[in-house]
């Protein structure tokens, strides 16, 4: 019998999430997620921005990415719960924000999709075959897009395997690199140049770290399972600064072994970076590791186009996007219209723009989620949560707005029209989302 009063916050009836990650289980998962493809892309253009020395942005580009992740750890283990960063915001300021947040990682994740399949009709492909990039892109996303409506169980099993060939195709280049070493050959000397004739040093790091950036993204993604997480107080901030360390370090001696081995400019002009290294030092068919480069490639999109569907498919069920999205295969039980809507999104923007731009987009759209956490974290501060949770110190969330400021003031005119389009359609989205809850007297919007 109803009372007419509403329950406490305690009292849920819903069953919680299995806690089944441990720490190591965790780590791994984070760890996954972050050594991606974007290293086996994106090295080149780094070279081009900052010069022979690849590993300094990359190195920048770790520390910066460590002071948000201090945010994620603070918040993730004060509200163990999905959602993400589109919760915090909308903890922090409201449903309006909280929806702009999870519409930028939406669009974050299409264009990351975009990019890659991009990569994929590069130089590691031209070792099998020659292809236009914008059909190689197109047939790409098909092909993903089948695998995706196949089932999420297909998908990540898929994945195991795909995660084990892509870190093992980064030992390669870096042992590849002491190879090199040991034979007295390679250049040492462009580990120490910094700059390119258009810019100086510090603006050739700045830039360099802008792309570098995409290479530690992911992290974000792992606060939707602190939920799932055996003690994530004490496991979530382990598992994270672990697996964002090791991941740093695995960027940082692949960047030490492209510049060792392959003069900047070639590695500038090349859309296989990592395949220069293989050319160079030789011992290692070309074709086996564009096939390994191939499957990285192909397992980050999958991953992420896994993602982005299935935030469409959400934010539809919550009367956030157009219902028609949360339509579902009767049989797969996979959102097929989410999934074709995202897809085809990608498409455009495979077809009109540059890997280097679209990595850029997607790293300014993460720069709008990343400082409207760190902002969070600073609002919220007078929010118990969870009694005993991480706290980052002070300065550093203060440290990551900054540092999220700096970094959007080195994306380049363009890349700011397109990424200020997506958030003008958020913000128009989250308006009459809003709306259309407090027309039913509902307050939430996540």
């Amino acid at each position: 019998m109803s009372t007419g009063r509403t329950a406490p916050p305690t009292a849920v009836t819903e069953p919680s999430l299995k806690r089944a990650l441990t720490t190591p289980l965790l780590y791994f998962f984070i760890l996954g997620d972050v050594l991606g493809a974007g290293v086996y892309v994106l090295v080149g253009q780094i070279a081009a921005d900052s010069g022979g020395a690849v590993w300094v942005p990359l190195v920048v580009a770790l520390l910066l990415a460590l002071l948000t992740a201090a945010s994620y750890a603070e918040l993730a283990t004060k509200y163990p719960r999905a959602g993400g960063a589109s919760h915090y915001a909308t903890r922090a300021f409201g449903p309006a924000v909280g929806f702009v947040a999870g519409f930028c990682m939406l669009a974050a994740g299409i264009v990351s999709v975009a990019a890659l399949a991009r990569g994929f009709g590069g130089a590691y492909l031209s070792a099998f075959v020659t292809l236009p990039v914008g059909l190689v892109a197109v047939v790409f996303l098909v092909a993903l897009a089948l695998v995706n409506a196949r089932g999420i169980k297909e998908s990540t099993r898929a994945n195991v395997v795909a995660t084990v060939i892509e870190v093992g195709g980064l030992a390669v280049i870096v042992g590849l690199g002491i190879w090199l070493l040991a034979r007295g050959e390679g250049d040492t000397s462009r580990l120490t140049q910094l700059g390119t004739p258009e810019k100086g040093a510090a603006a050739a790091v700045l830039s360099g770290s802008v792309l570098a950036y995409y290479s530690f993204v992911g992290f974000e993604t792992s606060v939707n399972v602190a939920e799932e997480t055996q003690n994530p107080r004490r496991s979530y901030p382990r598992a994270l600064f672990g697996a964002l360390a090791t991941a740093g370090a695995v960027y940082v001696l692949v960047g030490i072994a492209a510049s060792v081995a392959v003069p900047t400019d070639t590695l500038a002009g090349s859309s296989g970076p990592l395949l220069e290294v293989v050319k160079a030092a030789g011992g290692v068919p070309t074709w086996l590791f564009s096939a390994v480069a191939l499957v990285a490639v192909a397992n980050g999109a999958l991953l992420t186009g896994i993602m982005s569907s299935r935030l469409a498919y959400g934010m539809a069920r919550e009367g956030l996007l157009p219902s028609a999205l949360t339509k579902v295969l009767p049989g797969r039980r996979t959102p097929w219209a989410a999934i074709a809507a995202t897809t085809g999104l990608a498409m455009l923007l495979a077809l009109t723009g540059s890997v280097d731009q679209l990595a850029s987009t997607l790293v300014l759209l993460l720069l709008v989620v990343f400082f409207i956490v760190n902002a969070a974290v600073l609002v919220l501060r007078g929010d118990s949560g969870d009694t005993d949770h991480f706290r980052a110190p002070a300065a550093l969330p203060v440290l990551g707005l900054v540092s999220c400021v700096v970094l959007a003031t080195q994306i380049e005119a363009l890349v700011w029209v397109r990424g200020l389009l997506v958030i003008a359609v958020g913000a128009v989205l989250a308006a009459a989302a809003v709306r259309s809850r407090r027309k039913r007297g509902d307050a939430s919007v996540v």
